[in-house]
């Protein structure tokens, strides 16, 4: 075989049976190919299984999708670019012109943005309520004929806790579809639930490090496959690389997420004994609204505090700036601990009856908790508040 054809055709490396990776390798190859026609033909027609092109699957993004279906206890899972690609492959798999989708203002603002801009200006109407309002959920699904119900729990950023139960009873007594974002509470929590279809953001605890993006839709089989198709379509699948190393983040996901939530725990209970604190929203507290519900839903509270500083909107400037530890920045559940103003927080385009309702204020702040030593992070937060006095 001549050089020009060989680099082109290089020698094939196969492993033995009985000889195996212990890290599978990452499949960058955008083609695969079948030996004759006849098995290209028949994988066309879903008679074997295989791989043709990686915008409809790949073997290592393959295994992360295997992995988080059975960790969320549900049949498949779609991967994505990102955790917004997810929302939005899900969305609008499901959703035709004239479809309502009830939602809530409590919910992640690139969420609402695309609920109320671009499936909105497709023909989709929605409806708004707080996520704590049960019985004004069971009175607009009685009234109305919705065809999905949009929620997240713990919310984002002021960690309201959905009722799940309630809300995927009086859904499904309605007809709908519940989608929940279960990106703050991690894959290990609410499958016990019956909601029909999950979404995350790999970007956050899958990855942990916050060096890739990815997102994850997670359903039972006859909606991943719909979701899967639409996916196909649009292009948002997530990448070999990225695959892998969301994979690897995964490795260490539990040890990650229980020493952020513990150390979270101890942030929270510290600021909730501050003078410089009006309030502390996380529902490991005994006083947040829903910590019983909390209790009984989740295996830990998760690694987000947001609170509530007394000073109002000219703390928060000199609040921010003092930070050492905490990075004034996007994302959260990576190991680097992180911090978001309320300049950063809020949802654009709310009445103000829809951004009191919100609970978000012009003293709030939201921590990410990160894997750093507790007692340094605690120290890092004492400075900062001291500094608001000044």
């Amino acid at each position: 075989m001549k050089g020009r054809t060989r680099v082109n055709h290089p020698p094939e490396v196969a492993l033995p049976a009985d000889n195996r990776p212990l890290v599978a390798p990452i499949y960058e190859s955008v083609k695969f190919a079948f030996e004759t026609l006849e098995e290209t033909l028949r994988f066309n027609r879903g008679e074997r299984e295989g791989y043709f092109y990686t915008r409809r699957a790949n073997p290592t993004t393959r295994q992360l999708e295997k992995l988080l279906a059975e960790l969320q206890q549900r049949d498949d899972c779609v991967a994505t670019g990102s955790g917004a690609a997810a929302i939005a492959t899900c969305l609008i798999s499901q959703l035709r012109a004239g479809d309502h989708i009830l939602c809530f203002v409590e919910t992640y603002a690139p969420s609402l943005a695309l609920i109320r801009g671009t499936l909105h200006r497709l023909g989709v109407t929605y409806t708004m309520l707080s996520i704590e309002d049960d019985a004004g959920i069971e009175r607009e699904l009685g009234q109305r004929k919705t065809k999905i119900v949009f929620f997240e729990s713990p919310t984002n950023p002021i960690t309201r806790i959905a009722d799940i139960a309630r809300i995927t009873q009086a859904a499904h007594a309605a007809g709908a579809l519940t989608v929940m974002d279960n990106t703050f509470a991690g894959f290990h929590n609410h499958g016990q639930y019956g909601v029909d279809v999950f979404v995350h953001s790999l970007t956050k605890y899958a990855s942990g490090h916050g060096d890739v993006m990815g997102g994850a839709v997670i359903a039972r089989a006859e909606l991943a496959r719909e979701i899967r198709r639409e996916g196909v379509l649009l292009g948002p699948l997530l990448d070999p690389h990225a695959a892998f190393l969301v994979m690897r983040g995964m490795r260490t996901y539990y040890l990650r997420y229980e020493a952020q939530a513990a150390s979270a725990m101890k942030i929270a209970r510290f600021l909730a004994s501050h003078s410089a604190v009006a309030r502390v929203h996380y529902p490991g507290l005994p006083d947040h609204p829903r910590h019983a519900l909390a209790r009984a839903q989740m295996h830990e509270f998760g690694s987000i505090v947001s609170f509530d500083l007394a000073g109002g909107a000219e703390a928060v400037r000199p609040f921010m700036d003092t930070l050492e530890f905490f990075a004034i920045t996007p994302s959260l559940g990576s190991v680097e601990s992180l911090a978001m103003p309320p300049q950063l927080l809020g949802v654009r385009g709310l009445s103000k009856e829809q951004r009191a309702m919100s609970g978000i204020g012009e003293g709030t702040v939201r921590l990410s908790v990160g894997i750093e030593d507790t007692e340094e992070l605690i120290g890092d937060l004492e400075a900062a508040l001291s500094r608001t006095f000044d």
